[in-house]
């Protein structure tokens, strides 16, 4: 049955996927609110499949907040990566540079809205980064950001990395951690049934020194570690 379900997930979303792709690469010359919609259709049919096809039930626990907040979400799988658009309404979220060096990648995330991060980038690129996020939430858009960098092990608690204190300092947004423990069950190859839980973190105010709000961070987004 597991080998089954995975089968008719991979179809159903690879094929899927090809044919949503297609549209959204003919819209975006056209009409930016249309390709976006496309995205949040792949997004959708992802879920889809998960849910029903994979067999996974999905929680979740709290909910965004409807003021602006840059929300520091859990890596542990790609299914956050892809998921993020159904969590939240249209996410503006922070993304390595080398991935907008990609064919076709880079133009349709920077149309979608996803900030370029990069890490090794002097003062000026940095505050061009605190700029084009700063008119995403001037829009009305939540920030994103993976604050470990890179997919984590489920129940592995790295530090997290230093770009995430200088964000939090600069753009003087509540943060709100959201913990996920999709890595047990959505593996690279067979992917599992069970429950997958998203969990909102109480908010934490800006201007808070940085040992305490990464400490904060890091206690709430592993809190489905156990």
């Amino acid at each position: 049955m597991l080998l089954i379900r995975n089968l008719a997930f991979y179809l159903v979303f690879y094929a899927g996927s090809v044919v949503v792709t297609g549209a959204c690469l003919l819209a975006l010359p056209f009409s930016r609110d249309w390709f976006r919609r496309f995205v949040h259709m792949w997004s959708g049919m992802h879920r889809w499949a998960v849910i029903h096809l994979l067999g996974c039930e999905l929680v979740i626990e709290g909910e965004p907040l409807e003021e602006p907040a840059l929300y520091a979400i859990k890596h542990e799988s790609f299914f956050e990566a892809i998921d993020t658009t159904q969590l939240l309404r249209v996410p503006a979220v922070f993304a390595k540079q080398e991935l907008f060096s990609i064919w076709g990648w880079g133009h349709a995330g920077r149309a979608y809205g996803l900030v370029p991060v990069a890490r090794d980038a002097g003062a000026k690129a940095l505050m061009a980064m605190i700029r084009e996020a700063r008119a995403m939430v001037k829009d009305g858009r939540p920030l994103v950001i993976f604050p470990e960098g890179t997919r984590i092990p489920h129940g592995e608690r790295p530090p997290l990395q230093a770009g995430f204190a200088g964000l939090y300092k600069m753009l003087g947004l509540q943060v709100v951690p959201v913990a996920i423990d999709a890595g047990p069950l959505y593996q690279r190859r067979l992917k599992r049934k069970g429950r997958i839980t998203y969990r909102f973190g109480e908010p934490i105010p800006p201007g808070l020194p940085r040992a305490e709000v990464e400490e904060r961070v890091l206690d709430a987004i592993n809190a489905l570690n156990t």
